[in-house]
């Protein structure tokens, strides 16, 4: 028979014991609002948010990420606007701009025209004026309204009526920019290796090349990523259905843990270690198989990143490290379970007592979605704050010299006043040009404020979400364990009135809480930051100090969560401030360390356990389906570009569903532990002071109530 709670204190350093209380029967009802400071930054905080909303969305323009922009910041392909039949930005001298960098940013010092179609033949504007068919052609690719073929090249170029020269090109990005290929090693555009500039100069493609270079890698990304948008256009309806089978086994999982919580369990262990058994032997088979095939040797870090995943299906190093990840998996869980056979009983009592208080709250399965809702309206408010308060620059001309040193380049000018100051007599070839979108005024300094804020509020707000949710979980599953005669003792709606209590008492608590998370949160956003801009210094000092800082951050904002999750559990039973809670809360853990380091742990593990069953079950499904290995529905599986895009959708769904049913679990078993904890240190069993615990665990414990 155990003699104490799970530790021994005799120092009193976490506190001292909960005494017997007659009139405690449950979570409080005659309780006050906590931590009302809070609250009121909260609200203020909200205000502010709204505010920065309207601001960013009176000022932005989400335009700006979709069309490219011409010289003067009108958008390609806009409709209402002339250029709505016009797509595509044409540059008039690429040889200008260095990088696709420059291209996307806008700041190529060249001058920039929307067109409908890219030029698909190399022409100079001296051969286009001998013949009318050709010059038609060309001035297509001039400013709108030129018809002067008669004009002289350089009054031509001076004025920036037409480029001197047009290359086949091809669309990328709603760019045209050269169609460079290579013919036998042979770099190319069109059929030629060189060409001549429209200014009597012969030069080489390769000049070209410099001029639009990486270029092809961003044409892989987005090629891939139009590819990737196929495979989602013609499976989307099998993803739906692959995640409601997710959901109809987490629901029947849920259901069966109710009444077989411990033939379900085990079933769980023996199947998860079966699924990993499955993957193990077939990496095996599949490594075997390429033994001996060309090709199937070369490395990964030979290989490098591919756009197309499949080619790593084909090396025997992938499935070898399948192998190993799975091994290593299979021999941890096998060990767990080992050495931890005696506490997983006490466990399943545990969640048996979770099944029973899950089933008498059912509404309490369905509880996260309206969490998941909120988050959603979270999420989609920071990120359309985020693109109006990104585009909410106004477009910003500077000048730009082509051929000769002039003093005024790089300086911001007005396009309508330009021809009429002195920089045009001082600079005859000087233009001002859209660069790109910025300003000047209070409102633009400030923008990455705004945008630091804006992620801020979102942290918060998510943060708090959650919290409420937890709460109300907490606070009806607590009213099920401390009824005496269960269901009998239960009020009528026990989430309904613990969702009023939380909301009408303790928004401040909750506020206070998702606050401290969120610091820490912004805290880590901001050393990835720093991180980031740091990769390419040699301070290796700095690396190494930021390295810490990340680490210690990390832990913090877990053992923040941690604390958090039981300090709303606390408040919903005793309804304290947040501090008074998160206080009761730790020492009462650390009272019993044991018990929270071994039985709480240990039903995490099989909850997760739970989720990977469900995940690993649509998991393997999906992909027999998908790479129409199922002889029954081989004929219905679509055709795909790449099978993993819809086999890792369904996976990432499986278990956010999973996640959201067994987080309901988790919480119930979390809010029981703890309750069953004060339970030990307030009574004794005896007919004045009884346990509320369930008859599984008083067995186990070899606790009983006297006079009972």
């Amino acid at each position: 028979m155990e003699k104490g709670p799970g530790r021994k204190d005799p120092d009193g350093a976490y506190g001292t014991p909960q005494k017997y209380d007659p009139s405690f029967k449950g979570p409080i009802h005659d309780r006050s609002c906590t931590d009302i400071i809070c609250c009121i930054l909260l609200v203020i905080a909200i205000v502010g948010y709204v505010v920065v909303g309207i601001v960013a969305w009176t000022h932005g323009d989400p335009r700006k990420v979709i069309y490219p922009t011409d010289s003067r910041g009108q958008f390609c392909g806009q409709l209402g606007t002339s250029n709505k039949d016009k797509p595509f930005l044409f540059y008039f001298n690429i040889l200008k701009c260095a990088s696709p960098l420059v291209l996307l940013e806008f700041q190529c010092p060249t001058k920039q025209i929307c067109v409908n179609k890219c030029p698909d033949r190399y022409l100079t504007y001296l051969n286009a004026r001998k013949e009318s068919e050709d010059f038609n052609y060309y001035k297509q690719f001039c400013v709108p309204g030129f018809n002067n073929p008669q004009k002289s090249l350089p009054q031509v170029l001076t004025d920036g009526d037409c480029p001197s020269m047009i290359t086949p090109s091809k669309p990328l990005a709603g760019r045209c920019l050269p169609a460079i290929n290579i013919k036998n090693g042979v770099v190319m555009v069109g059929d030629n290796t060189t060409f001549e500039d429209g200014l009597g100069k012969r030069r080489n493609v390769t000049e070209l090349v410099e001029g639009a270079k990486k270029a092809n890698m961003v044409l892989e990304a987005r090629q891939l990523a139009m590819k990737i948008f196929e495979d989602y256009t013609v499976s989307w309806h099998w993803i739906i259905i692959g995640l409601m089978i997710a959901m109809v086994f987490s629901f029947i999982f849920v259901v069966l843990l109710r009444f077989l919580a411990a033939i379900m369990i085990w079933v769980m262990i023996v199947l998860v270690i079966l699924v990993l058994g499955y993957g193990i032997v077939h990496c095996s088979l599949e490594y075997v198989h390429l033994k001996g095939e060309a090709g199937s040797d070369v490395s990964l870090k030979d290989l490098g990143f591919q756009t197309d995943l499949r080619v790593y299906l084909h090396l025997k190093q992938t499935w070898l490290a399948f192998i190993i990840i799975l091994c290593i998996m299979e021999v941890i869980i096998i060990l767990l379970l080992i050495f931890l056979r005696k506490r997983i009983l006490i466990a399943i009592a545990l969640i048996k007592e979770a099944s029973r208080a899950v089933g008498h709250i059912m509404t309490s399965l369905v509880f996260p979605l309206c969490t998941f809702f909120l988050v959603c309206l979270c999420i989609a408010y920071w990120a359309s704050t985020a693109v109006f308060l990104s585009t909410s620059n106004e477009a910003v001309y500077k000048v730009f010299n082509e051929r000769s040193e002039c003093d005024y380049a790089g300086q911001t000018c007005i396009p309508e006043t330009f021809n009429m100051t002195n920089i045009t007599k001082q600079c005859s070839d000087a233009r001002c040009l859209f660069a790109f979108y910025g300003g000047e005024t209070a409102y633009h300094k400030y923008l990455i404020i705004f945008q630091i804020y804006n992620a801020f509020m979102f942290f918060w707000l998510a943060n708090f979400v959650i919290a409420l949710g937890q709460v109300t979980l907490a606070g009806a599953f607590a009213s099920y364990y401390w009824a005496f005669k269960k269901p009998d003792d239960m009020p009528a709606f026990p989430l309904f009135s613990s969702f009023g209590r939380a909301l009408r008492y303790h928004t401040g608590s909750l506020a206070f809480g998702s606050l401290i998370l969120a610091i820490v949160q912004i805290i880590r956003v901001l050393l990835e930051y720093l991180d980031h801009r740091l990769k390419a210094a040699e301070n290796k000092f700095a690396k190494f100090l930021l390295t810490c800082l990340k680490c210690c951050f990390w832990c913090l904002e877990k053992f923040i969560k941690f604390l958090n999750r039981n300090a709303y559990i606390m408040i919903a039973i005793y309804g304290t401030n947040f501090c008074t809670s998160a206080k009761n809360a730790f020492f009462l853990l650390m009272r019993n360390i044991i018990r929270v380091a071994v039985l709480d742990k240990v039903t995490d593990f099989l909850l997760f356990l739970g989720k990977l069953l469900v995940v690993g079950s649509v998991g393997i499904l999906s992909f027999y389906f998908f790479t129409q290995r199922i002889d029954v529905v081989q004929d219905t599986a679509p055709t795909l570009n790449y099978y993993w895009v819809p086999i890792l959708t369904v996976i990432v769904g499986s278990y956010l569903i999973a996640h959201g049913f067994f987080s309901v679990y988790a919480m119930c078993v979390d809010t029981l532990f703890l309750c069953f904890l004060e339970d030990l240190e307030r009574n004794d069993g005896s007919s004045e002071k009884p346990y509320f615990m369930s008859s599984d665990l008083k067995k186990l414990l070899n606790k009983a109530n006297r006079g009972h």
